[in-house]
């Protein structure tokens, strides 16, 4: 990220209504780490965006979701998701998720614009991710994994749900190495704009009680 052409502005405080609008003209927030009290705003020269129809889904990730050693739930845990995004570890030395962000987007989720997407592997949460849902854009925020694979197996499951729900932007805000071998693209600004401007004239619902087996086993015949 270049900060100089990224970075915006500074804010001392969020609240649930001005993270919304911010979403709606493409800017969102972060932290410098995890115990920085402020946060900053937002808006990258190049934005990652995974294109619903675009998902590329491994020969070994296909086993993988056809085994069911896992399973997948909706808004289930939004608390415990959000906190492990946060959550420093061996392969995370810093975060940008603070305690403000924690605490804004935990009223965004009672709300019903943030939502989260949780693996499991018995009974135990191994990896998800979070976001938020505007019109027909979904914004991923992060995701984490302490099972292999949890992580993109809740993605994959989130792309099935967006299809099956009528979104029809996915923002993964940047790309990595391991978004773009799952299809993630980077394009530019005004691009981006353009793409949230269409999606949020759309019409589309984050579901909490929701099974989308049908849609999955369809997009992985694709």
């Amino acid at each position: 990220m270049n900060q100089s052409s990224d970075k915006i502005s500074n804010q001392s405080s969020l609240t649930p209504a001005n993270i919304i609008k911010a979403y709606s003209i493409g800017i969102f927030p972060m932290a410098d780490n995890h115990s920085d009290k402020n946060v900053f705003w937002i808006d990258p020269e190049k934005r990652g965006i995974l294109p619903l129809e675009c998902l590329h889904v491994s020969k070994s990730l296909r086993k993988t979701l056809r085994r069911e050693h896992f399973h997948v739930t909706y808004n289930h845990n939004f608390d415990h998701i959000i906190k492990e995004c946060a959550r420093l570890s061996s392969t995370r030395s810093e975060t940008w998720i603070n305690q403000e962000i924690i605490e804004a987007y935990t009223d965004l989720h009672k709300m019903g614009y943030a939502h989260s997407v949780e693996c499991w592997k018995k009974d135990k949460i191994v990896g998800g991710l979070y976001g938020i849902s505007l019109g027909g854009a979904f914004f991923g925020e992060s995701m984490f994994s302490r099972e292999s694979n949890a992580s993109k197996i809740s993605l994959v499951h989130l792309v099935a749900l967006l299809k099956d729900r009528g979104f029809v932007l996915l923002d993964t805000q940047f790309t990595t190495d391991h978004l773009e071998k799952m299809g993630v693209i980077e394009i530019s600004r005004k691009t981006y704009h353009k793409k949230l401007q269409y999606a949020l004239l759309k019409s589309a619902s984050f579901c909490q009680k929701y099974s989308n087996q049908h849609m999955l086993e369809a997009l992985l015949k694709e």
